[in-house]
């Protein structure tokens, strides 16, 4: 029910823009963050802003959490799940592993409360514009539950019982970085073969080759914006979680393994971590001998 009080964990760079939709659409909010002084402007769009994660959640009806990792949401729950109310539930958005999405579940089955894994894409600018793509796994009841606040943030589709959400979002985020390795090296060989980049684009919208990546993340690395929508850190993060997922599953995953390995070189020996994960251009770009 939209008339539901809502509080959210996290208003980071994903976070504000949700925590900012969500209060605009009239829904009761309630948000908290680590660092307070980041959370404080949502004041302004109606959202109260409690000190603590206690204070947040006690009364809340659903809650948001969107933060860095799976552990750091389970450790949330061990501290401070004894203030959620009974009958509450939980909708995880951060990018963790399906086996976490399992373990928050499981932890607040106990303490009556429902839980749903529902990561998101779509970057900033998806959260900016409250057009995300949601991806949700848990039970279809509690999916309806908290459909109007999806929709005050984007678009959810429910996946599958609960873990496939997460497992979604690393079938997505496999996509997303080997799609901007292949844009990368397209970009590359455009500049350098003397073609503009900016006209291949044009050139290439609307055909099979054209995406999202290739427009925004294309125009990124040829005008050297790596100001970041998506940190490389935590692309590297969800690629390894894949690598993890994959090892359990007994698949074999070459392409997907390559560019986590690529981004795992930018981050750790390029100063990339806190760069947009379109910066894996300048990863290749070094490979070249050239300039990063």
């Amino acid at each position: 029910m939209a008339t539901e009080k809502v509080a959210l964990l996290g208003t980071g760079l994903m976070g504000f823009p949700m925590a900012r939709n969500l209060a605009s659409a009239g829904i009761p909010l309630t948000v908290w963050n680590r660092t307070r002084a980041k959370a404080e402007p949502l004041e302004a769009h109606g959202a109260a802003v409690a000190d603590t994660v206690a204070e947040a959640i006690a009364g809340a009806d659903i809650i948001i959490s969107m933060m860095s990792d799976g552990p750091t949401v389970l450790a949330v729950l061990e501290k401070d799940a004894g203030s959620l109310k009974a009958g509450a539930l939980w909708v995880d958005m951060s990018s963790t592993k399906p086996e976490e999405a399992r373990a928050q579940a499981d932890m607040l089955a106990k303490s009556g409360v429902s839980h749903l894994d529902a990561p998101v894409s779509g970057g900033t600018r998806g959260a900016e514009a409250a057009s995300l793509a949601i991806m949700v796994g848990g039970k279809i009841t509690d999916v309806a539950r908290a459909q109007p606040v999806f929709e005050a943030m984007g678009r959810p589709v429910h996946v599958g019982p609960s873990g496939t959400g997460q497992l979604s979002k690393l079938c997505n985020q496999t996509i997303v970085a080997i799609t901007i390795g292949a844009v990368a090296e397209a970009m590359l060989l455009a500049e350098k073969g003397g073609a503009d980049p900016a006209a291949l684009r044009a050139a290439l919208k609307g055909g099979f080759a054209d995406s999202v990546i290739l427009q925004q993340h294309g125009e990124r690395m040829t005008t050297g914006n790596f100001v970041p929508g998506g940190l490389s850190k935590f692309q590297l993060k969800d690629l390894d979680n894949v690598m993890t997922e994959a090892g359990h599953l007994g698949l074999a995953l070459p392409m997907a393994e390559g560019v986590r390995d690529r981004f795992a070189h930018f981050v750790d020996n390029m100063n990339g971590a806190d760069q947009d994960h379109s910066g894996l251009y300048l990863e290749l770009k070094a490979r070249q001998g050239g300039a990063a």
